[in-house]
C-alpha cells in the first residue's frame, strides 16, 4: 500500500505556497481570539428523543510539562490526584455526588496499576467510590469519557468524572526476561544449594535491561518512523510540517497570552514552585527549526524534533452528569457529548489515520457535514501526520480506494482548525489528550459563537476517534 500512496496521492495538491497561505490565514484569524464572545449561531440540536442528554459541566488539566522537568520525581497517581483536586475546587461538586470514576492511561506503574482508584483516594473520595483505569494508547481519556457517556446513558449513574494521566519521565525499565525468570525462580528456591545453583547461571547478558520505546508491538517500528513515512506517501514537506509546527506554537503562545487555556490548573508541586502553565510552547522560526536533522528516518526524512510532539508529563479531569442531574445541582454545563466513533485500521501504513476514517462516520451519525462544524480539535501527533490526515481527507481518491466512499469529506478549513494551538506546543501526555481535546472545543465554541465541535485524535495500533461536542445554550 505504501508504494501505491507514494506513487498516486503525489499528485495531490502539496506546495510550501500552500502552507504559507493557511499559516498566513490561521494567525490572522488568531486576532479574533482577543475579541468579546459573539452569539451563537441558530442551528437544530442533536439531542435525540429517548437519549438521555449527557453534558460537561467542566474539565480542567494540570500544566502540561516537557518531560524531565517539575513533575519528575512524582508517580503517575500524583498527577492525576492534582487534576481531580482541581476539577473539585472548580466546580465545588461534592465528593460524595460523583457515581464512578473511569481514568486512561498508556504506560502504567505497575505499583498503582488502577491509577484512577489511587487517584480518587488521594483527592478524599470516598472509598465507597468505584473507580477503573482504560487504556486505548493516544485516545485513552477519549476511551475514558466515552465510558462514562455509556453509564450515564444506561441509567447505572448520574455522575461520572473521566479523566486521564501519563509520567514520562519515570517509565518502567525492566531487567530482561532471562534476568526475570531466574530472579522468579530464585525466589521459590528453598535450599541455599539451589540458590547458589541458580545464581551461578546468570550470565553478564542478563543484565540488560529492556528499555521502552514508542513503538508498535505488530511491526516493531516506532510512531516517529511512522510518520515520517506517511508524510512521505502524501508528499508533505520537510518545510509544510516546519510551517505548520511553527503555527502550532505560536497560536498557543497567543492563547496562553490571552488568558483563553481556560482549562488549566495550578499545581503545587511538593517540594518545589507552583506550576502555573505549559512550559512546552515556544515558538521558534523557520531558519532554526530547518537546521534541526531528521529524528527517525535518516538522512532524508523529514520528522524533527521541532515538527513532533514532545514526552509530555500532565493529567486531566472531565465532570460529565445527565443534564438532568446538573440542572438540579444548579449547574451551568459548558457543552453536550453527542454522537462519537472509534476506528481501526491497518497498523503498519495507515498507523496515524484515525481522524480521516473517523470523522466521516462521525459526521453521518449525527447527520452533519463539515460545513456544519465551527470548531475543529485535532490531535497533532507529528505535523506530518496531522497534514497527511488533512490531505487524505480532501482526496476522492483515498476515499474510494481505501475508505469504501463514493467521495471525500473535505479537509477542515485551517481558520477553524486547532486556533488555541495543539499537541505540538501544548504537549501530548498520551492518556491525558483527550480531555484537552474536548474542553477546548467547548471553551472555543463559546468563545466564538459556534454550535459544533469535531474533536478527532489517532492512536497507536491503527485506531482512532472522532466525537461532536455541541455548545450547551447559552
Amino acid at each position: 500500500m505504501s508504494s501505491m500512496l507514494t506513487s498516486v496521492i503525489r499528485n495531490l495538491p502539496a506546495s510550501s505556497a500552500w502552507a504559507a497561505r493557511v499559516f498566513a490565514r490561521s494567525l490572522s484569524c488568531s486576532s479574533q481570539l482577543q475579541a468579546a464572545a459573539v452569539q451563537p449561531k441558530s442551528k437544530k440540536t442533536l439531542a435525540k428523543s429517548g437519549v438521555k442528554n449527557i453534558v460537561v459541566v467542566e474539565g480542567v488539566r494540570i500544566p502540561f510539562l516537557q518531560s524531565g522537568t517539575s513533575y519528575a520525581d512524582l508517580m503517575p497517581h500524583d498527577l492525576a490526584r492534582a487534576a481531580l483536586q482541581g476539577l473539585l475546587n472548580r466546580t465545588s461538586v461534592p465528593r460524595d455526588v460523583v457515581d464512578y470514576i473511569v481514568y486512561g492511561t498508556v504506560i502504567q506503574e505497575v505499583k498503582t496499576s488502577n491509577v484512577a482508584r489511587e487517584a480518587a483516594l488521594g483527592a478524599g473520595f470516598s472509598d465507597k467510590t468505584p473507580a477503573h483505569t482504560v487504556t486505548m494508547a493516544c485516545i485513552s481519556s477519549n476511551q475514558a469519557m466515552t465510558t462514562g457517556v455509556g453509564m450515564i446513558a444506561a441509567g447505572q449513574c448520574d455522575v461520572v468524572v473521566a479523566g486521564g494521566v501519563e509520567l514520562m519521565s519515570d517509565v518502567p525499565i525492566r531487567h530482561s526476561r532471562k534476568m526475570r525468570k531466574t530472579m522468579l525462580t530464585l525466589n521459590r528456591a528453598k535450599t541455599l544449594g539451589q540458590k547458589l545453583s541458580l545464581i551461578s547461571k546468570i550470565r553478564p547478558d542478563y543484565f540488560a535491561p529492556e528499555l521502552p520505546a514508542v513503538a508498535e508491538f505488530s511491526t516493531s517500528e516506532t510512531m516517529g518512523h511512522s510518520a515520517d513515512r506517511l508524510a512521505a506517501a502524501f508528499a508533505v514537506s520537510r518545510l509544510e510540517q516546519d510551517e505548520y509546527a511553527l503555527r502550532s506554537h505560536t497560536l498557543a503562545k497567543k492563547a496562553q497570552d490571552g488568558g483563553l487555556l481556560l482549562d488549566v490548573v495550578p499545581f503545587k508541586v511538593p517540594g518545589k514552585d507552583t506550576v502555573t502553565k505549559d512550559n512546552g510552547i515556544r515558538p521558534s522560526s523557520m531558519e532554526q527549526m530547518g537546521k534541526l536533522k531528521p529524528a527517525f528516518v535518516k538522512p532524508y526524512g523529514t520528522v524533527t524534533a521541532a515538527n513532533s510532539s514532545f514526552l509530555t508529563d500532565g493529567a486531566s479531569a472531565i465532570l460529565l452528569m445527565s443534564e438532568e442531574k446538573a440542572l438540579a445541582l444548579g449547574y451551568k454545563p459548558k457543552a453536550y457529548l453527542r454522537d462519537f466513533v472509534y476506528v481501526s485500521q491497518d497498523p503498519k501504513d495507515q498507523l496515524l489515520l484515525g481522524p480521516t476514517y473517523a470523522t466521516p462516520k462521525v459526521l453521518e451519525k449525527a447527520g452533519l457535514t463539515m460545513a456544519d462544524i465551527d470548531v475543529f480539535e485535532f490531535h497533532e501527533a507529528f505535523a506530518g501526520q496531522i497534514l497527511a490526515n488533512l490531505k487524505a481527507m480532501d482526496s476522492d481518491w483515498f476515499a474510494q480506494n481505501y475508505m469504501g466512499r463514493k467521495s471525500k469529506v473535505g479537509a477542515p478549513p485551517l481558520e477553524k482548525f486547532n486556533t488555541w494551538g495543539g499537541s505540538l506546543s501544548l504537549g501530548h501526555p498520551f492518556g491525558a489528550t483527550g480531555c484537552r481535546l474536548v474542553i477546548t472545543a467547548a471553551h472555543r465554541l463559546k468563545k466564538e459563537g459556534g454550535q459544533y465541535g469535531l474533536v478527532a485524535a489517532c492512536a497507536a495500533g491503527g485506531q482512532g476517534h472522532a466525537m461532536i461536542v455541541e455548545l450547551y445554550p447559552q
